[in-house]
């Protein structure tokens, strides 16, 4: 068993006793397998009462040791959280404030780094010592078009090429604090660079693989970036000076057709887009004087980099260079900056997030702290597959975990379509996601549930309530139904590998029906988390095993305390009997500052506090629900303010629409939507109601499918309890699913609000929406009269087609 590191507690204000210790269920209360024989009624159709009644033989059985489970349940319900320091009254204009509160397991005090332990390269030097054979980075080749198994390195391989790659840097004139960019999708050579950069204290910031040109030039330059590692395909194939001079785009004489000009936009977009990239050179060479390929480089990529003075090389040619064997490596500092992360910028130009080692190190100790208490902490024996992108907080603090545990890192191939053939190779145990990854695995699911037979429904829902009904009296996710997780829910398991035992999920709330089915039916824990990258991934998680957290996003971490600040604009009172506020965030995973930006981080910290400007909830257990966002309303004509995420959230309960975008404005006094339909819902609808369309973009803009969709979406508002005025007055259908191509949606699958309001407002005239529905739907403030837009937008189309020198 392998040793863990001593973990010591720091004060951090006052922290009185607890009026209550929490200790947790050992019970081993199981209940009994039931006999694989109930499979010979399975084609009978009593078969659900068979089982029914078999079950409910079990339940009598079990009622005892189930009150039992109840009861410390109930005594534990609110242990799970402590007050350290009372709340604050407003005082002229400062808010109140809500109590202080840390988890149950920081009570005493906050963890401090044990020593020896100063930076992520110490983490992954013990894994080295401890598991130098054992697989630590995975890939798959392709071979034939078709995908070879895992290939692997061990610890002590990449360890090697860590060393050489952080000597290589140094030959390039980098020292200690310079700035290192990794710009490409998940790969080993990305994991690599990272651990070479804290071996040479080097400061490493990844950039986002789906980054435009300007985001690539604007991070570059800001973070003062002196080499590069970029992933082969985003390396220029064309040269500069190949570059058209103007963007002309030759089409035949003669009348085309919209279909035809539309493609000629759409396609031209997307080579400029891609040739753009090539601009970043010239403009970032002030300090960028090194870029290394992932893979290779041609000559002529070469001759084009050495024009501004950049040298280019490919990853075989930089490994190889000369190696100082004799070279000392730098002596590390838990202030020293690890990594400056830049925010997806959802709402506009990205901030530069500055993380210190001790941060990183901290929140994967304390990441490893929790999940020990909980009996779930990662060992040798696990493995993990990288698809979340790396240049996103979450990612990289679990794989840091991983790498300090010794678990096996495996990464996917790139393509979404072949990731589940990624999972069923690799067999995860560990799997993580974001909310819109989960919802997009329980909608598939619960399609192919839903296309079954009647009796095949019946059977799966009386599974999957007996087994959540036992959830909810307080028995473990193992212990609550072995025989229905054996019977039923196993095929969701081997879905996913068949050796999945965690699930974690971040960057933004799982919607509740959704985390419920995960908890009943992935045959594995699943827990909800919530952070941010100013604090350095989560800062609330969930409890393993603890139904009633269903819904939250658990209790702070053992490094942080939360409180609540009052929100009057909003109505949300942080000191009412349920607790509403701004979530404001003190600890020693957070961030130091946005690089380069005092005012910003000045704004973001008052008073040692860090307000996330999400609204959450204290429930009864101390779990911490979020439900509003403080930056996400906006006040409707009438004086009405519309929290536009909790609307959002309502509208994505109706089963016709994958995703919705709800729009209003200060002008008007009614909201409108894009809204991304399920087209195997609404295809049926057309077909049952003789809705004729040659295609499901066709059936989009068929006004009886818009009709329908917005009366289905306000029904669904309705019964979500929606105000008059939060109802819809308008939707379009998007028949294409919001993506990061068209810079709608991060990486992480949240709202670029001012991008989307953008992209409708310009963009889908030429789309084919006619003029009236484009100021109905997109709302385009009306004070300016009907003819003016009218001519406005006539304008614009005539601006995008002469840009592009279309002769029509």
């Amino acid at each position: 068993m392998m040793k863990r590191l001593a973990l010591k507690r720091i004060s951090f204000g006052h922290s009185p006793e607890p009026t209550r210790q929490f200790t947790l269920n050992k019970s081993s209360t199981t209940l009994p397998l039931l006999s694989p024989l109930l499979l010979i009624g399975s084609f009978a159709p009593e078969t659900n009462l068979l089982v029914k009644s078999v079950c409910i033989a079990a339940k009598e059985k079990h009622s005892q040791e189930v009150g039992v489970v109840i009861k410390k349940q109930r005594e534990a319900m609110e242990v799970y959280r402590v007050e350290v320091e009372e709340s604050m009254p407003a005082v002229g204009s400062k808010p109140s404030a809500g109590p202080v509160y840390r988890c149950v397991y920081a009570q005493n005090g906050f963890l401090e780094l044990p020593p020896g332990i100063d930076s992520p390269w110490d983490l992954f030097c013990k894994s080295v010592e401890r598991f130098p054979q054992k697989q630590m980075l995975g890939h798959r080749q392709s071979i034939d078009e078709r995908a070879s198994p895992y290939i692997w390195q061990t610890y002590e391989q990449v360890y090697e090429k860590a060393i050489k790659i952080g000597s290589a840097m140094r030959r390039c004139g980098l020292s200690s604090g310079d700035r290192c960019g990794i710009y490409g999708s998940n790969c080993p050579e990305w994991l690599i660079v990272m651990e070479a950069c804290y071996s040479q204290r080097i400061c490493y910031v990844p950039l986002y693989d789906t980054l435009g040109a300007d985001a690539i030039e604007f991070i570059l330059n800001h973070a003062e970036v002196s080499i590069a590692f970029v992933q082969q395909k985003k390396i220029p194939y064309v040269s500069l000076t190949y570059l058209p001079s103007s963007r002309t785009i030759s089409v035949p004489y003669g009348r085309i057709s919209p279909a035809y000009l539309l493609n000629l936009i759409r396609v031209n977009a997307l080579i400029f887009k891609s040739s753009q990239i090539l601009k970043c050179l010239p403009s970032c060479s002030t300090f960028l004087r090194t870029i290394v390929s992932f893979g290779i480089v041609t000559g002529e990529q070469k001759k084009e980099a050495e024009k501004v003075g950049v040298s280019c090389f490919s990853w075989n040619d930089f490994i190889s260079l000369e190696y100082d064997q004799s070279c000392e490596l730098p002596s590390k500092s838990k202030d020293d900056i690890c990594t400056i992360m830049y925010t997806s910028g959802t709402t506009g130009e990205p901030k530069g997030v500055v993380l210190s080692n001790k941060v990183v190190v901290t929140q994967v100790l304390s990441i490893d702290y929790l999940l020990l208490e909980t009996d779930k902490a990662l060992s040798e024996e696990d493995s993990y597959l990288s698809f979340l992108p790396l240049a996103h907080v979450f990612d990289q603090i679990v794989e840091n975990y991983c790498i300090y545990k010794g678990a096996s890192i495996g990464f996917w191939q790139g393509d979404v379509r072949l990731l589940m053939e990624d999972i069923q190779e690799l067999k995860p145990t560990l799997f993580c996601g974001v909310p819109r990854v989960y919802d997009r695995i329980y909608t598939g699911i619960n399609q192919k549930i839903q296309s079954g037979g009647i009796l095949a429904k019946k059977i799966f829902e009386y599974a999957y309530q007996h087994k959540l009904k036992y959830l909810k009296d307080g028995f473990k996710q193992d212990q609550a139904s072995p025989f229905f997780d054996k019977l039923i829910f196993n095929k969701i398991k081997q879905g996913l590998g068949g050796r999945i035992r965690l699930m974690l999920s971040g960057a933004a709330p799982v919607p509740k029906h959704v985390e419920e089915f995960f908890r009943v039916t992935s045959c594995c824990v699943f827990l909800q988390g919530y952070g941010l990258t100013e604090s350095c991934a989560g800062c609330f998680t969930s409890i393993a095993n603890v139904f009633p957290m269903i819904g939250s996003v658990g209790v702070p971490v053992p490094t942080i305390e939360a409180r609540l600040e009052s929100v009057p604009e909003m109505g949300y009172d942080a000191l009412s009997v349920t607790p509403r506020g701004e979530i404001c965030l003190r600890g020693t995973t957070l961030f130091s500052g946005y690089h380069k930006r005092q005012d910003l981080t000045n704004e973001a910290i008052v008073n040692g506090w860090f307000h996330t400007g999400d609204i959450g909830e204290w429930q009864p257990n101390g779990a911490m629900k979020i439900i509003d966002r403080k930056k996400n309303i906006f006040k409707l004509s009438q004086g009405e303010y519309v929290s536009v995420e909790n609307i959002e959230s309502a509208y994505c309960q109706c089963p016709l629409v994958a995703s919705i975008w709800v729009y209003g404005s200060s002008f008007e006094s009614f909201l409108v939507a894009v809204a991304i339909p399920e087209q195997k819902a609404l295809e049926e609808w057309a077909e049952t109601n003789q809705v004729t369309a040659g295609s499901f973009e066709d059936l989009c803009k068929h006004k009886k499918a818009r009709k329908y969709i917005l009366n289905e979406l306000n029904n669904t508002g309705k019964r979500q309890q929606l105000k008059g005025f939060e109802l819809l007055k308008a939707v379009h259908l998007e028949p294409k699913p919001f993506d990061m191509e068209r810079d709608l949606i991060t990486p992480t699958f949240k709202f670029k609000r001012v991008q989307l309001l953008k992209y409708y407002k310009t963009l889908k005239y030429i789309l084919g929406i006619s003029v009236k529905d484009f100021l109905f739907q997109l709302m385009l403030p009306s004070q300016y009269g009907l003819r003016n837009k009218m001519d406005e937008c006539m304008l614009l189309a005539i601006q995008l087609a002469l840009s592009y020198l279309l002769r029509i």
